[in-house]
């Protein structure tokens, strides 16, 4: 679904909703620029940027971070419901894009994505993009001015969508299941970089770091930042950046860290079992199995079955397990898909069994676009990061987001017992599958993938 068709079906949902509550108010002047006027396209109208010197990455390096202020999303007044509906809807359909995007390329592996990050980030970069490239983002982004002449267009303020996106991980971090995000930009040191951007870095992290780097020894200079990242990140992230030259400009990196606990799900064995990676490999695994009532649905269309597996407070895992003789790759998520599932799950007794989840994934998220054939738009030289630092020719080199995922079996109180006259539906996760987590109260899909291989 392209980004005309999502933007109209939300502005006509929104209608509705305000006709009957109140006078309606178009979704993108909730996050327009204070005082917006129309903006010319032309080099002349960029502003004087404000710049700052980041400090120079050493071995030995404090790994002080710039922190995020949760008071910095009090001044964004009321119309926080629609704010963060509006901006959820537009993330999902991103990122479900983006995921099957980047599924294509990774058939024989696992896959493991976050629409959140990866629209956070896209805003980030929104903020140093120039005018022009703007517009592109803003229109992939779908934050979309309802009217603009030609050569005349409305530009949306980055920071208000950040932090609105923040609330999802306050709703997060108020629950069992922790999400942490954090930030990295390495800018060349003959450079210096836009303060507005730092800033957008904060809004979207728990932690965000910036730093110079001497790229004239790339060799050098990329053992430097990957071993930052991997200091800072707790271990987590090993060996992010490859190919630096002498020319690189800009690295950016960001990583999700989910840390999740089964509501209701407490396995009462662990038992290893047969798991068909493919049809040449077998895998014999230890499998958790738990027997009790849970919401889901069989999709003769989608061929799958569907299963909502209840996280700490809010949190949910739906979980795609696709019907025999058919493959996992070939299943392509879609948000009405989801939403029909959501609407339809009915409850009912099941003997579950399934492999424990967890994972790391790096995206290259230059690639992504690439194969969606919107990175020549976005990235490259010629003043598109006019706003990012104020050096000639300005070049986003690499951008990556991490993924770091786990599920603990250990949850927070027993399972009701329950007693069922009839026999439990037995269903076995002994196969790849699919899976989504959601932010239950936003339904804002935190990440998803594929498990081809769960120990891989």
């Amino acid at each position: 679904m392209n980004e005309l068709v999502i933007y109209l079906l939300l502005a006509s949902s929104f209608a509705e909703f305000g006709s009957a509550n109140r006078v309606y108010v178009h979704p993108f002047n909730l996050f327009a620029l204070d005082n917006a006027t129309c903006e010319v396209l032309t080099p002349a109208t960029e502003q004087e940027l404000e710049v700052m010197k980041a400090p120079l990455l050493s071995a030995q390096d404090k790994a002080e971070a710039d922190l995020r202020n949760p008071a910095d999303s009090d001044g964004l007044g009321g119309n926080s419901t629609e704010r963060l509906a509006y901006l959820v809807n537009l993330q999902n359909h991103l990122g479900l894009r983006m995921y099957n995007s980047l599924r294509g390329s990774q058939r024989d592996s696992n896959t493991l994505f976050s629409p959140m990050d990866a629209y956070e980030t896209l805003v980030t970069l929104y903020l140093g993009a120039s005018k022009k490239t703007a517009v592109f983002y803003r229109d992939l982004l779908g934050i979309v001015s309802p009217s603009e002449g030609e050569g005349c267009v409305y530009l949306f303020d980055g920071h208000k969508v950040l932090l609105t996106l923040q609330e999802v991980t306050s709703l997060m971090d108020s629950s069992q299941d922790k999400l942490k995000t954090l930030a990295w930009s390495f800018i060349s040191q003959d450079a210096e970089i836009s303060k507005d951007f730092v800033r957008g870095t904060r809004d979207f992290s728990d932690a965000s770091f910036t730093r110079s780097v001497d790229f004239s020894k790339p060799e050098e200079a990329k053992e430097m930042a990957n071993s930052f990242v991997h200091k800072t990140s707790d271990g987590n992230i090993k060996q992010l950046f490859q190919n630096l030259s002498s020319a690189t400009n800009f690295l950016f990196a960001s990583s999700l860290h989910f840390k999740g606990s089964w509501a209701t799900f407490k396995p009462e064995s662990m038992a290893k079992q047969d798991f068909k990676v493919d049809e040449q490999n077998t895998l014999s695994i230890p499998m958790m199995t738990h027997t009790g009532k849970y919401e889901y649905l069989d999709d003769t269309d989608k061929k799958c079955t569907v299963v909502k597996l209840p996280l700490a407070n809010q949190a949910y895992m739906l979980l795609l397990l696709p019907h025999e003789g058919v493959d996992a790759q070939d299943i392509e998520l879609k948000q009405d898909d989801i939403d029909t599932w959501n609407k339809h799950l009915k409850e009912g007794y099941l003997e579950l069994s399934l492999p424990k989840i967890s994972g790391t994934a790096l995206t290259d998220l230059k690639s992504v676009l690439t194969h969606m054939r919107v990175d020549n738009y976005l990235f490259g030289s010629d003043d598109k990061y006019r706003r990012l630092s104020n050096k000639e020719k300005f070049t986003v080199d690499q951008v990556y987001n991490a993924v770091v995922f786990e599920i603990s079996e250990e949850q927070l109180q027993d399972s009701p017992k329950t007693e069922e006259e009839t026999a439990p539906r037995k269903l076995t996760v002994n196969k790849p599958f699919l899976f989504a987590i959601f932010e239950g109260n936003s339904d804002a899909i935190v990440l998803m993938g594929k498990i081809r291989n769960p120990v891989e």
